[in-house]
């Protein structure tokens, strides 16, 4: 593995100053350079797109915060590994940070150590990634649009955590068994809340888009896979229906073990 390099971009010297100093003899990542005003951020990606691996960043910061960052790095089509440090644990902010493809959020004070191993984590060959953002901007486009089609609405914490999860599906045939064991643990991590407040809020957005979304729809996805007259597809059968929908739309056809 080459070795990783990292922007953190934070109002903090204090935090800056701790970062750097930790990792400065670490031979796997590299503290590349440290900003502390959110209007640099995208100046200098253009200047060292080339050598910036991840950024490390908080989202309060002077002169941008770093919603607007994401906001600007997804109109100029700069696509990094990001970390979100913050000390700011609203669920809607964590939540809106999703759609830019935020691969972790950690909450101040962090234990740098655990930073190193999420860093670490993201740039393992050897590890099958659930979110490869060479292959998963195209896909969620289609799976936001399902799940409109679908009647799930945008603004609940379910259809974020739908999205994710069938994103994890398509990209990985073997969590198809293991949605309760693999798949709601990592959406729990992501988004800094439980496994059964993921199921929960996952059951919730299906139970809405049923009552709202066009039958015909429903039962040209679901008919051949449930009874659409006596019941709702369950979490899974909702989740791997449209992720196999992707695939042979995209001509991955894969089978059930």
């Amino acid at each position: 593995m080459k070795t990783i390099n990292a922007l953190v971009v934070d109002d903090s010297m204090e935090f800056t100053s701790s970062v750097t100093k930790y990792f400065e003899n670490n031979t796997k990542i590299n503290i590349f350079a440290c900003l502390n005003d959110g209007r640099e951020v995208t100046a200098f990606l253009k200047n060292h797109k080339k050598e910036i691996d991840i950024i490390l960043m908080d989202l309060i910061m002077p002169g941008k915060d770093g919603i607007a960052i994401l906001e600007e790095l997804q109109k100029e089509s700069i696509q990094k590994r990001i970390i979100i440090l913050s000390s700011y644990k609203k669920e809607y902010a964590i939540e809106k940070t999703q759609k830019f493809n935020v691969d972790y959020y950690m909450l101040k004070p962090c234990d740098l150590k655990s930073l190193e191993s999420r860093i670490l984590d993201l740039f393992q060959e050897t590890r099958k990634s659930f979110y490869k953002k060479e292959v998963s901007h195209d896909i969620q486009v289609k799976i936001t649009e399902l799940l409109h089609n679908l009647g799930v609405p945008s603004q609940i914490r379910g259809y974020q955590y739908l999205r994710d999860g069938i994103l994890m599906l398509y990209e990985s045939n073997e969590l198809i068994g293991g949605i309760t064991k693999q798949v709601y643990p990592e959406i729990a991590t992501r988004y800094h809340t439980t496994t059964s407040r993921v199921e929960r809020a996952i059951r919730h957005a299906i139970e809405v888009s049923w009552g709202r979304a066009d039958y015909q729809i429903m039962n040209k996805m679901f008919g051949h896979s449930i009874d659409f007259d006596r019941a709702k597809p369950t979490n899974s059968e909702f989740m791997v229906t449209i992720s196999d929908v992707l695939k042979l739309e995209d001509n991955r056809l894969y089978h059930y073990s």
